[in-house]
């Protein structure tokens, strides 16, 4: 079993400790300057109250890019299975 590592993340102006897979470390912290990117561009284009109108902003965001972006691995994981049950139709006729 791997072993969770701890790492120090920030969103919008605060910090958090999380444990993560040593493997995941780097996906984690690409999101993150992403997130983090988007507050500060929703910042300068967007009135807000506080910090927290600017991270439900990005919620709402990032939920919408990844329902819209398609996912390699995913598609790969299809087509897989839909040529394996190709495969046994022509098999069966």
């Amino acid at each position: 079993m791997a072993e969770l590592i701890p790492i120090n993340i920030m969103i919008g102006d605060r910090t958090y400790r999380i444990k993560t897979l040593p493997k995941d470390e780097e996906v984690i912290r690409s999101t993150l300057k992403s997130v983090n990117s988007k507050i500060l561009e929703f910042k300068t284009q967007f009135a807000g109250k506080d910090m927290q109108d600017y991270i439900a902003m990005v919620l709402i965001w990032y939920a919408t890019q990844a329902s819209t972006e398609s996912n390699p691995a995913i598609e790969k994981e299809v087509m897989d299975a839909l040529l394996k049950m190709e495969s046994a139709l022509d098999k069966a006729l």
